[in-house]
């Protein structure tokens, strides 16, 4: 076998074993991404249960500046959460696990805000 054709396959070898699971740069890391996302979910639902209530508020205008709010508090960018939510919907196989566990998540952060329990901490919602 010639070292070219050695060499070609090696490389294709090793663009194989490659994990489809990998996240690409410019892409939030699974455990940052669900973060954002339980953020913006709350903001989401806050708009929903009283900002659109208020015929007087305009329910968009209060979810963007929520959101810009969550993204600075994040130091990422608008782009960098859509960007990586896409991402996330064509890679169900890394996004439903991350769901799964925000769902977990919401369930204690209900649970502790029913019982009056202080709220948790970002410690906490870092688990996977």
């Amino acid at each position: 076998m010639s070292v070219k054709k050695l060499f070609l396959f090696a490389v294709v070898i090793l663009l194989s074993c490659e994990s489809k699971n990998d996240i690409p740069k410019g892409i939030m890391k699974p455990a940052k991404m669900q973060l954002v996302l339980f953020d913006i979910i709350r903001a989401d639902n806050f708009v929903f249960d009283y900002v659109k209530k208020d015929s007087s508020k305009k329910p968009e205008a209060a979810l963007a500046i929520l959101q810009q709010k969550i993204f600075a508090e994040h130091k990422i960018s608008r782009d960098d959460f859509y960007n990586s939510y896409e991402f996330y919907q064509k890679h169900p196989d890394i996004m439903e696990p991350m769901l799964d566990s925000l769902i977990n998540i919401t369930t204690r952060f209900k649970y502790q805000r029913t019982k009056g329990l202080p709220k948790l901490s970002k410690d906490f919602l870092k688990i996977n």
